[in-house]
C-alpha cells in the first residue's frame, strides 16, 4: 500500500464492501423554477429581437420542459412564444410518453408518422403572428432545412445566447444536484485508487467505476470513463487497448456521472509506487496552473483570462507557449450542467465575462509526448466573491485526495 494511504491496498471485493446508495440526494427542479427558465427565456428573445424559440430534444429540452428525451429522426420540439402557452410538437404514438415527461403546462400538436412536423410548427408560428424564429443551436440541420421548406418567409436566427444565456447561470437547485453528483465521483475516485496496484488492468478499473456509479444511485452508471497507465497517459482521451498497471506508472482517470441529468467529470492523476523528480516536477506545475487558474476566477473576468492565469504558470516553468508540447494542448476549462460540455468555455478567445452561477471544469492538462500525461480536473462555480469548489483538487502526486 502507497504511504499515503490512498492509492493501493484495496480489493475488489473491499471496495464493493464500502458502495451504498446515496442518502443525501438533492432534490428535483421544481414546477416554479421551470416557469422562471421559461419567463428568462422570454426576456432574452426580447432583448434579441426573437418572437419565437424552438428547442429540440436533447439537454435544452430537459432543462425548459423537464422531457429528458435524445434527439432522433422524429421531431420533438417545445415552441416558446412572446406570449400564450408553449407549445410541445410530438409524434402522436408519443403521447402518453410525453404526458408523464412534461413537467410544464403547455400544449401539446401531435403530428402522424406520415406528415410534416415542420408544417406544424410554421402554423403555429403563423397562428401567434411569430416571423422571427431563434432556432436551439443543437438542432439537427434537417430541422433547419425543414422549416426553410415548410416557412421560406420566416427569419430564422441562432438562439445561442439564449439557451446558453439560460442554461449557463446555475440556479442553488442545479448546484445541489451538481454537488451530489461530484461528491459521488469523488468517492468513486477514492475507491478506484485503492484498486491502483501492480498488474490492475484499466478494464477492471473501468467496470468496478461503472458499478460503483450505478451502485451510488447515479442515473445510468458513468456517463464516461478514461482509464490510462503510463505512456498512455500522454494522451488526453486515451489510446485504445487494455493495459496492466507497473511500478512507478503515473495512472489518470477522468470519469463522471449524472444526477437528474446533471453532470460531474473530475480527472486524477497519481503514481503507483514512487515518483521520478520528472513525474513529480509536471505534477506539482500542473497542481501550480490548476490553483491559478481558479484564483483568477471572479464575476467579470473572461474565460479567455482564467485561460491566460494557467498558461502563465506553464510557461514560466519552460511549458508550451501556446498549445505547445511539451504543455497544454487544450483549452484550460468548459462549462459543465445538463450536458458535460457546455457554456462557457475557459479558452483563448472567448472574452465574455463570467457570471455568477456560471460552472466550469478547471483541467489544464500537461502533455509530455511519448512518456506521459498530468491532468487533474475539479469544477467550481462562480460567486460574487470569486470561485468555489465542488470537490477539493488533488494535494500530491502520491495523495489525490485532500483528506
Amino acid at each position: 500500500m502507497n504511504a499515503a494511504a490512498q492509492i493501493g491496498g484495496l480489493t475488489l471485493e473491499t471496495a464493493r464492501a464500502q458502495l451504498a446508495p446515496w442518502t443525501q440526494r438533492a432534490p428535483a427542479i421544481g414546477a416554479e423554477e421551470y416557469q422562471q427558465r421559461l419567463e428568462r427565456a422570454r426576456a432574452l428573445m426580447r432583448a434579441h429581437g426573437f418572437d419565437a424559440l424552438l428547442v429540440s430534444a436533447g439537454a435544452s429540452l430537459r432543462y425548459f420542459a423537464g422531457v429528458p428525451w435524445g434527439a432522433s429522426e422524429r421531431l420533438v420540439a417545445l415552441l416558446l412564444t412572446l406570449d400564450g402557452d408553449p407549445l410541445l410538437v410530438c409524434p402522436a404514438f408519443e403521447a402518453g410518453s410525453l404526458a408523464h415527461a412534461l413537467k410544464i403546462p403547455a400544449q401539446a400538436r401531435f403530428w402522424e408518422e406520415h406528415e410534416d412536423p415542420h408544417a406544424l410548427v410554421a402554423a403555429a408560428l403563423r397562428e401567434r403572428g411569430a416571423r422571427r424564429l431563434a432556432l436551439d443551436p443543437g438542432a439537427a440541420f434537417a430541422i433547419f432545412t425543414g422549416l426553410r421548406a415548410a416557412a421560406p418567409q420566416l427569419e430564422l436566427g441562432d438562439a445561442a445566447a439564449i439557451v446558453d444565456g439560460c442554461r449557463a447561470r446555475k440556479s442553488p437547485a442545479e448546484l445541489a444536484l451538481m454537488q451530489q453528483a461530484t461528491t459521488m465521483t469523488l468517492q468513486v475516485h477514492r475507491l478506484a485508487a485503492g484498486l491502483a496496484e501492480e498488474g490492475v488492468s484499466t478494464a477492471t478499473m473501468r467496470r468496478f467505476i461503472d458499478e460503483a456509479h450505478r451502485a451510488l444511485g447515479a442515473d445510468n452508471g458513468s456517463t464516461f470513463c478514461i482509464v490510462q497507465f503510463g505512456r498512455a497517459t500522454a494522451f488526453p482521451h486515451g489510446i485504445p487497448g487494455e493495459q496492466q498497471l507497473r511500478e512507478g506508472e503515473l495512472v489518470l482517470i477522468d470519469t463522471g456521472c449524472a444526477v437528474q441529468g446533471y453532470h460531474s467529470d473530475i480527472t486524477r492523476t497519481y503514481i503507483c509506487g514512487r515518483a521520478d523528480d520528472d513525474q513529480r516536477r509536471i505534477w506539482d506545475l500542473e497542481h501550480a496552473a490548476q490553483r491559478a487558474a481558479f484564483e483568477a476566477v471572479r464575476p467579470g473576468v473572461s474565460g479567455e483570462a482564467v485561460d491566460d492565469a494557467a498558461r502563465a504558470v506553464l510557461q514560466r516553468g519552460g511549458l508550451g507557449p501556446d498549445y505547445r508540447l511539451p504543455g497544454l494542448p487544450h483549452r484550460t476549462g468548459h462549462g459543465c450542467g445538463l450536458s458535460v460540455h457546455e457554456a462557457p468555455y475557459l479558452v483563448r478567445g472567448n472574452r465574455v465575462g463570467l457570471e455568477v452561477g456560471n460552472c466550469c471544469s478547471n483541467e489544464p492538462m500537461i502533455v509530455v509526448p511519448e512518456r506521459f500525461g498530468v491532468r487533474l480536473e475539479d469544477h467550481f462555480f462562480v460567486t460574487e466573491d470569486g470561485a468555489r469548489w465542488f470537490t477539493e483538487p488533488s494535494v500530491a502526486i502520491d495523495r489525490p485526495f485532500a483528506d
